[in-house]
């Protein structure tokens, strides 16, 4: 994806997101925390997706049995992801029944991951409840296209920089001087997830 290509994803995500959110009932705070929680979901798929196929591809194959051993979340962590459980990868958050409760699903699949990620402990948005069950279902397409999907690398850095900018402009969460306090050990799972 060139830079053209990438701007251009980024105004048409922000479009869809803002649009969904001006339709509501919510401010920009309000929205913040669950819509940057959402891409971050996205991107630790995307990684995870990468990672898998990596692994896969270099495990021994066991002379004996002729076939190569089970993947393992040690394997993932060697390859610097976040291991993701199936209830919290964003396929299955995608794909959730419409009986099921969209914002139960999302703060399990937070609460799943901060289990399975320590340094993120209490760290990723868990308020989805506040939303209202057909936003969060649109929100979760929004960042579930095809141009989405393929992203690799440093890109989804600078998506989730541009929806940063974008919120800082609407006053949401700003601190003085319209700085964002991001928490430490989040900033190092994004530097750490991008490598830069």
């Amino acid at each position: 994806m060139n830079a053209q290509q990438l701007k251009d994803l980024e105004t048409e995500l922000w479009g869809a997101a803002d649009n969904l959110r001006a339709n509501s009932k919510l401010t920009a705070a309000e929205y913040k925390d669950p819509v940057l929680g959402l891409i971050l979901l996205r991107f630790a798929q995307n990684k995870f997706e990468e990672a898998q196929l990596r692994i896969e591809k270099d495990l021994p194959i066991n002379p004996r049995k002729g076939e190569a051993r089970a993947i393992t979340k040690d394997d993932f962590k060697a390859a610097n992801v976040l291991f993701l459980p199936d209830e919290s990868k964003y396929e299955y958050l995608a794909n959730l029944p419409e009986s099921e409760d969209i914002s139960d699903a999302l703060n399990n699949a937070m609460r799943l991951v901060e289990a399975e990620n320590t340094d993120l402990a209490g760290i990723l948005p868990k308020s989805y409840q506040e939303l209202d069950s057909d936003l969060l279902k649109e929100l979760v397409r929004v960042f579930n296209t095809e141009a989405v999907r393929s992203i690799t690398g440093d890109a989804f850095g600078r998506i989730y920089e541009y929806f940063l900018m974008k919120f800082s402009m609407s006053g949401a969460g700003a601190q003085e001087g319209g700085e964002f306090f991001t928490p430490p050990s989040l900033v190092e799972l994004i530097v750490n997830s991008i490598e830069p």
